[in-house]
């Protein structure tokens, strides 16, 4: 019979070549994405995109400078739009509906290259988290009084004097990313090793049950949905691709997953980080839970008259 430290340490050896194979795999996806996506801030074409989209944002209660902002968060994260906000004279009701659209839509190239790989369709996911970011935009719209609170206080973006000064700035980022990744993986592929050993995931799953029902999960999908939720997709994406590609859940159940999670992940960290510069808690998470749950029980609707016409 095996001690503990040999249970402990054997977890342990199990999870490092896994965690390379991930990190491996998901730096060569996040750093050209990062250095292209920092080339178009440099040359001004997010902001000309945003230009172009200003029209379609006014019917959302919102001025065309918004769209530079959700143009950012698609293409970036949470940090990189509420960095832009700072820069921009929007009031707290333009903000709040602004945050919402942003942490349904952010980080899309990354995290549709996460879901395409635990078997979701990148069109699809794209799709999903763009046309939701837009409903919840009208809703949100609708429901949100007509003044919310006082503007805040625009300040002055960063400006480069040269490519060679941007360049050198990315990738003092990129080292940062490199480090982060590496550890936040390798940390979660030996817990998640752990928690097997250990029974842990089963608990969970039990604790959890009564909620995955209710958001229409199975309660396989638990300790995922908690990964997703605390950590986001992109750091948490380790632990699901290997349970997708273990056959820990079914293919069925990660789609359904996968659906939410689009919509409502990192519930924890991206809301905070929003809340920090005044943004009310309640109209930007719970518009993502609701919807999440809508969206689940929508498609198992479908799945379910698939089969009766089947």
């Amino acid at each position: 019979m095996r001690s503990l430290s040999q249970r402990i340490a054997d977890c342990i050896r199990a999870a490092l070549p896994k965690a390379l194979h991930l990190v491996v795999w998901l730096l060569k996806i996040m750093l050209p994405i990062s250095l292209a996506v920092s080339l178009l801030h440099y040359w001004g074409l997010t902001a000309r995109l945003g230009g172009l989209l200003a029209p379609g944002f006014a019917l959302i209660g919102l001025p065309g400078e918004a769209a530079i902002v959700f143009i950012t968060s698609i293409l970036v994260n949470i940090y990189a739009a509420i960095a832009v906000i700072a820069t921009l004279p929007l009031d707290l009701r333009e903000v709040t509906i602004l945050a919402l659209m942003c942490l349904i839509s952010h980080n899309m190239p990354v995290e549709t290259a996460i879901q395409k790989k635990t078997r979701s369709s990148a069109l699809g996911m794209l799709g999903l988290r763009l046309t939701a970011s837009i409903v919840a935009a009208v809703v949100l719209n609708a429901l949100l009084p007509a003044h919310l609170g006082a503007g805040l206080a625009a300040q002055q973006s960063a400006a480069f004097a040269n490519i060679g000064q941007m360049l050198l700035d990315w990738l003092a980022d990129a080292a940062w990313l490199v480090l982060k990744i590496t550890l936040i993986v390798t940390g979660l592929m030996i817990l998640q090793n752990l928690l097997k050993e250990f029974n842990i995931i089963k608990v969970l799953s039990r604790l959890c049950a009564p909620l995955m029902r209710l958001l229409g999960l199975s309660r396989e999908s638990a300790f995922l949905w908690l990964v997703a939720q605390i950590l986001g997709l992109a750091y948490g994406s380790a632990v699901l691709i290997d349970a997708v590609e273990g056959n820990q859940i079914s293919a069925a159940d990660a789609k359904r997953l996968n659906y939410h999670i689009a919509i409502n992940h990192s519930l924890l960290e991206d809301t905070l980080l929003f809340v920090a510069i005044g943004v009310p808690a309640v109209w930007i998470t719970f518009p993502r839970i609701a919807l999440a749950i809508i969206v689940v029980w929508g498609l198992r609707t479908v799945e379910r008259l698939g089969r009766s016409i089947g």
